[in-house]
């Protein structure tokens, strides 16, 4: 049930949603980068929060186990929260993906904006990590994506009392919390490595 060979095969019955939430992800980095007006002020507060965020676990007693806790916990709770917040027609794991995309594509504008070295910022301070991570999360709001379809399968079924429109619900069950299991794993993994590699390589 929990295989990692399960999760691949579970992933290629979500083809569609995945899909959709990565187109929806890169729409969320366009938006970033073209961002003007009530968004551009929405992404500077993110930004914000995240340097405060950062300012005070770099003035921890141990910064890199304080990262490696908050980077962990933070995504591994979020990214589990939102494939079941998918149960709310999708909606929430589509937002997810277009505010996450928009505060990369904003960070990596705005950085060009200033002048800063994009390359430092993108190999240094994103690819390290971000090449797991950033899948990990964008697979879980796949099935949170998916766990909405589903619902708007099941009403749409009642409503026409359609069989073919049924869904088998322990079988998705089952895969969301196979696919819960293996998003944690990745980004335990991708937590270790923004709390050392991109760290010290960042600092």
């Amino acid at each position: 049930m929990l295989s990692f060979n399960t999760f691949i095969k579970d992933l290629r019955t979500i083809r569609a949603a995945l899909l959709l939430a990565t187109l929806l992800f890169i729409a969320g980095g366009v938006m970033g980068w073209i961002g003007t007006g009530s968004l551009q002020e929405l992404l500077n507060e993110q930004l914000k929060g995240i340097s405060q965020i950062s300012g005070d676990l770099r003035e921890s007693s141990n910064p890199q186990w304080s990262f490696f806790v908050f980077i962990f916990l933070n995504n591994s709770i979020k990214s589990v929260v939102i494939i079941f917040l998918g149960a709310l027609f999708g909606l929430l794991p589509a937002i997810f993906l277009l505010i996450n995309g928009a505060v990369i594509g904003y960070l990596i504008h705005l950085s060009a904006i200033q002048g800063q070295d994009l390359f430092t910022l993108i190999v240094k301070g994103l690819l390290p990590h971000g090449i797991i991570e950033i899948p990990a999360i964008i697979i879980a709001c796949a099935f949170g994506i998916a766990f909405g379809s589903k619902v708007w399968s099941t009403l749409l079924a009642a409503i026409t009392r359609s069989e073919r429109r049924a869904v088998v619900w322990p079988a998705f069950m089952r895969q969301t919390l196979t696919a819960s299991f293996w998003i944690v794993i990745l980004l335990f993994v991708a937590a270790i490595i923004e709390s050392t590699i991109t760290f010290s390589l960042l600092s």
